[in-house]
């Protein structure tokens, strides 16, 4: 079955007041850390703006402060793109992760609720769900939430935030070297985890934490990377899948 074309940019700008840089950057960020654009596509900001119906000012700033975050890069005179990690910075987010996620997990042990192991139960089951639809980058997208939750129990603002920037930069790193599923969305090592957690066990969290970090370093491979899937118009589209 032959696919329908990719959608009119221009069609489908719809120009409004309430369109501002933090709403083209969420968009776009979205788009990133779900996969729909690949590590390395340019990101045209005349194709952005036209897409959102406002001025290539606002796409900028919304650029800027998606490379700050380090998921875009933006060079002179050649515009900006997604991030493209290397290998050797790819193990660098992870080896940061591996120095954060441990002690976020050790405070989250420290401090959870009742309440808090079901927000992660009911991750886990969205994790699932996707895993079992065979909807991979959905799958993985949970597998972040998962982590997100845990700093946010944690109750570190600081390496709350550090680890949402890690998180990001981790899913460019998974977009381009993923080739073992199995490694990335393990419904063991998350169970696990959240068993330690409800025992309020912070060492063994922490350990199931090293250990399931490593995995993930580990299924990683740094040969060529997979071919892109969206355009940039499919993915800013709301037909784009998940």
């Amino acid at each position: 079955m032959s696919q329908p074309p990719p959608p009119n940019l221009a069609a489908s700008a719809q120009p409004s007041a309430r369109t501002t840089w933090e709403t083209i950057h969420a968009s776009l960020h979205e788009a990133i850390v779900r996969h729909r654009i690949d590590p390395g596509a340019k990101l045209v900001e005349d194709e952005i703006a036209g897409h959102f119906g406002v001025s290539r000012t606002i796409v900028r700033a919304a650029l800027q402060a998606l490379a700050r975050e380090g998921v875009v890069e933006i060079r002179r005179n050649r515009g900006a793109s997604v991030a493209r990690p290397s290998p050797d910075e790819a193990r660098g987010i992870f080896e940061a992760r591996a120095l954060v996620e441990p002690h976020l997990v050790r405070l989250a042990a420290a401090r959870i609720t009742g309440a808090d192991v079901a927000a992660l139960e009911a991750c886990l089951l969205r994790e699932h769900a996707a895993l079992r639809d065979d909807r991979p980058q959905e799958a993985v997208h949970r597998s972040a939430e998962f982590h997100r939750i845990i700093a946010g129990i944690a109750g570190h603002e600081v390496l709350e935030r550090i680890l949402a920037d890690l998180l990001s930069r981790s899913s460019l790193v998974v977009a381009l070297y993923w080739r073992r599923p199995e490694t990335l969305c393990e419904s063991v090592a998350h169970h696990d985890l959240v068993a330690a957690l409800e025992r309020r066990d912070g060492a063994r969290a922490a350990a199931s934490m090293e250990a399931h970090l490593a995995a993930l370093l580990d299924g990683l491979d740094f040969r060529e990377p997979a071919p892109p899937r969206f355009s940039l118009a499919e993915a800013l589209s709301s037909t784009a899948a998940p």
